[in-house]
């Protein structure tokens, strides 16, 4: 495709992201030979280079002596070569260069993001390589395409106001067209929690629409027994809230989804319980003795009181959600160790797998011990944490996280998919950089792992992905009022979708698994929490939108090279951003212009002879001159090209 622009290169170069300076490129196995490469282009004498290197498993670091290779294009190239531990980790390097008696340092780049890197004279920053055990994502879910159900705003099955059972002191809507809302207290704590009724039933009876649409995997927000709306204040792991039904009701959904080929994936919420749970029982709602009542409960262990009843942890100071011991030897065994752990309990009721909320707030051991229980009952279950961050080097607490290192989870999150996406969407990061975020997250992430990542664009804890691309403006300075009512006018929604399609253009054709946070495909909008929430809009969609992801989600099934294909990023300009999916002969050349008021015109080298068509449009033919086609991208415009 050759879209990447090169600068010419510092008179000292390495560049982590070709083969040829570091070998094999990104991610590696442990007990693998890594060869690493630096070209020198200096009349003065080059008295010594070494290779400086870190291990982050015990912090020691070593240098290894760096011996002339050959002499190229008016660079001298120097190389080393050494194997990685058997055990995994980080490697952190860079290079020290003597010469003329100075002492010059070549690290990564101020982005600390890959790639080309820097000459500085003091210590730079290091390069990353991740170490890792081999280990196999589950082969049903890189082909999934998820759509997470906020369940209470899904679809009541008891019709509107109907509700299959009542809580004290909450509201129950009577219109399902009703706007979400929270009542507080003045202290910020919520008074009253708000229903409409949606349930699970609801959601049985949706499952024609879900695989009309495509959708071959659900994650559901916490369904468990809690007081809250969202369930993540959990009061009893072993029962589906009454709100939403009951375990047969559970059973039956994920039977009735397994026959359409629908797998279900529940959230678990282990690093704090409900305030008023069978566990803590500060409201006194339990008839058993909770951790709150008495220091003889059984489950006073699982908290951290630092003056009993009154004083203790909690999930970002929420009193109503009291942290856990993880690690109590009878949490462990309740929540994964025992025959019937809630790990295991809901898995043998047929869900295919856990996502793990606030993964970063729980220890190592513990999210091994999920795993190790999960892919005992089931090796094609699923394990997926939620990280914000690049969770190749996420710390935590003080301590650099193990969740790619082979042991723990098979998927994350891809929020820096999010961030990277809106940020290029929305004009905010050109081409290049967006180029950048994408190799470094390549580059860092296990290949296996980056290939299964769940990409979304919208969840429950952001804004509606319409509302940001519509150019709604920030929210901290308007009332909740003008939160709750504010729409997009006609321009800006125009404007919207749009860009919403040329994002989930990208979405559909990048490696990982495409998740639709319910209601984005039929336009919902919302600002942050609780106007994100909604219900879905039945018989109010936006059909233009409902098609068109249907397009884009039937384009991936029907295309293998967008699950499996390699995967090489491309830029041409500050507006054009890219990529090429190759499997075997078949190549796929997806190019994308976000510029809202500007056509582009690329030129793209191809990489194999033929005739190539516009996957979205296949009345559209490029001519094929010599392994180049020139193509003309309107403003906003995305398009697939193939070879046939």
């Amino acid at each position: 495709m050759d879209g990447v622009i090169l600068m010419e290169k510092a008179w000292i170069y390495h560049n982590s992201y070709e083969e040829y300076y570091r070998n094999p490129f990104g991610a590696v196995t442990c007990d693998r030979e890594i060869t690493l490469r630096i070209a020198v282009k200096c009349n003065s004498k080059i008295e010594n280079i070494l290779l400086a290197l870190k291990k982050s498993k015990d912090n020691t670091e070593t240098n290894l002596q760096m011996n002339f290779e050959e002499n190229k294009d008016n660079y001298t190239i120097y190389k080393v070569t050494f194997k990685t531990s058997i055990n995994p980790g980080l490697l952190w390097y860079y290079f020290i260069i003597q010469v003329n008696g100075d002492k010059l340092f070549y690290g990564n780049n101020a982005k600390q993001k890959g790639g080309e890197g820097q000459i500085l004279n003091t210590l730079p920053p290091a390069y990353q390589i991740t170490v890792y055990k081999k280990n196999q994502t589950p082969s049903w879910y890189k082909e999934a395409v998820f759509y997470q159900i906020f369940v209470d705003r899904f679809h009541n099955s008891c019709g509107e106001g109907k509700f299959l059972s009542l809580k004290d002191k909450s509201l129950l809507h009577s219109s399902w067209n009703d706007s979400p809302m929270y009542f507080k207290n003045p202290d910020g704590s919520i008074k009253r929690w708000n229903f409409f009724g949606g349930n699970l039933q609801g959601i049985i009876d949706k499952l024609s629409y879900l695989h009309d649409l495509g959708i071959n995997a659900i994650y559901l927000n916490p369904i468990f027994e809690a007081s809250s709306n969202h369930k993540y204040d959990t009061g009893d792991y072993k029962k589906i809230d009454p709100m939403f039904g009951d375990e047969e009701t559970f059973r039956d959904l994920c039977k009735k989804a397994n026959e359409l080929g629908i797998n279900i994936i529940l959230d678990g919420v282990f690093s704090h319980t409900g305030s008023d749970s069978i566990y803590f029982n500060k409201e006194g709602s339990y008839s058993e003795i909770g951790a709150y009542q008495s220091q003889d409960s059984p489950y006073y262990k699982w908290f951290k009181f630092s003056n009993h009843p009154h004083e203790y942890e909690s999930w970002w100071g929420i009193g109503t959600l009291p942290n856990v011991h993880e690690l109590e030897p009878s949490y462990v065994d309740f929540i994964i160790e025992n025959d019937d752990s809630v790990i295991k309990h809901w898995l043998k009721c047929g869900a295919k797998g856990w996502r793990l909320d606030v993964a970063d707030e729980q220890p190592d051991e513990f999210i091994k011990k999920i795993r190790n229980a999960m892919k005992e009952y089931d090796p094609e279950s699923m394990l997926m944490g939620e990280v914000w961050e690049d969770a190749s080097n996420k710390v935590s607490y003080s301590e650099l996280r193990e969740y790619f290192w082979g042991d723990e989870l098979d998927s994350v999150m891809n929020y820096p998919f999010r961030k990277t996406l809106l940020e290029y969407v929305l004009g905010q990061k050109d081409a290049e950089n967006t180029y950048i975020d994408f190799m470094s997250l390549f580059e860092n992430y296990p290949k296996d792992i980056f290939y299964s990542t769940l990409n979304l664009i919208g969840s429950h804890d952001v804004p509606r992905i319409l509302t940001l691309l519509g150019d709604a403006g920030t929210e901290q300075n308007l009332s909740d009022y003008d939160k709750e009512h504010y729409r997009l006018n006609g321009d800006q929604f125009n404007l919207a979708k749009k860009r919403l399609k040329l994002l989930t253009l990208i979405q559909f054709t990048f490696p990982g698994m495409p998740c639709i946070y319910y209601g984005d495909e039929v336009g919902m909008e919302g600002f942050s929490d609780p106007y994100n929430r909604g219900t879905y809009p039945w018989g109010k969609e936006d059909y233009e939108l409902l098609t068109w992801y249907k397009k884009v989600i039937a384009l991936r099934k029907n295309n293998k090279i967008f699950i499996n294909g390699d995967w090489e990023p491309v830029f041409f300009n500050k507006e054009v951003f890219g990529y090429i999916r190759k499997d075997g002969e078949k190549y796929a050349y997806c190019i994308f212009n976000r510029n809202v008021w500007e056509g582009s015109k690329v030129k793209i080298n191809l990489k194999q002879d033929g005739n190539y068509i516009n996957l979205l449009n296949t009345d559209e033919i490029f001519n094929n001159n010599n392994k180049q086609i020139e193509v003309l991208l309107a403003p906003l415009e995305g398009k697939i090209i193939s070879n046939l």
